[in-house]
């Protein structure tokens, strides 16, 4: 009796890591042995189907770029080869994105912008689900732009890519990168809708500079964009620069100054 009492959670291990195995990839790995196959495809079916219809709510643009035999094999591969490190479903696309990073060996058939697309499909859920409030950062919303240390959202990301991600479509699928690499922001406005804007040299620029010296005023922070660009007028770049400060702030992707 005390022999088969121990055997028990032993038994029960190698029962459920058989049926864990089988349902990541039933083509590698036989189901349990005494449970009826047409129970056993219900579970594949139900969770595989789960995961295919997350990613592709998560994934959208991506999902058109394939047909339905070469979605189900991106997945299936994601879904038998990938181990999680999160149970929680609003993860499941880091996860994927983890798996494209870091798991996946490269393919013949995947398209080179597939890494930078998913990662930025990515950004708008995660700026979604972000729980930070950026009203309750401190800041002083009054303050001036170019006298004071802007203040950039925390629900803000100045993000830059090889491919021109953002206009990517099932009608326009670039084979190779373009010379220029494509510079965008993407935010979280204070209405909970993600936007994303096209940076120009001055913007992308000005962003960078702030992200690398949060002390800096904004006047300092135009100069250094003036001085980078090689403009010959650096007034000009001041003028239309506190422009722009301000219209950042009206998007909410500034909250103001510094305290």
């Amino acid at each position: 009796m005390t022999s088969r009492t121990e055997n028990k959670p032993e038994r029960l291990k190698k029962l459920q890591t058989a049926f864990a195995a089988h349902i990541r990839n039933p083509e590698k790995n036989a189901a349990p042995d005494g449970i009826e196959d047409r129970r056993m495809k219900i579970y594949r079916e139900l969770f595989f189907n789960n995961i295919q219809s997350l990613l592709a709510s998560n994934f959208p643009v991506l999902r058109a770029l394939y047909d339905d035999r070469a979605w189900e094999a991106l997945i299936r591969d994601f879904y038998s080869e990938h181990r999680s490190q999160t149970p929680l479903f609003p993860e499941v696309a880091k996860e994927f994105l983890r798996y494209l990073q870091d798991g996946r060996e490269p393919r013949p058939e995947d398209p080179g912008f597939l890494l930078e697309l998913a990662h930025y499909e990515w950004v708008e859920l995660a700026l979604s689900i972000d729980e930070r409030d950026a009203e309750k950062q401190p800041a002083d919303r009054s303050a001036d732009l170019l006298e004071g240390r802007p203040l950039l959202s925390p629900l803000a990301w100045p993000l830059s890519y090889r491919y021109p991600v953002q206009r990517i479509r099932p009608g326009f699928q670039p084979d190779e990168p373009p010379a220029e690499p494509t510079h965008v922001l993407v935010y979280r406005n204070p209405d909970g809708a993600v936007k994303f804007m096209q940076l120009n040299d001055v913007s992308r620029l000005l962003l960078e500079f702030m992200q690398q010296d949060p002390e800096a005023t904004g006047r300092q922070l135009l100069s250094r964009v003036a001085s980078a660009i090689g403009h010959p007028e650096p007034e000009k770049v001041l003028s239309s620069g506190a422009e722009l400060l301000d219209d950042l702030k009206r998007k909410g992707i500034l909250l103001g100054t510094r305290r």
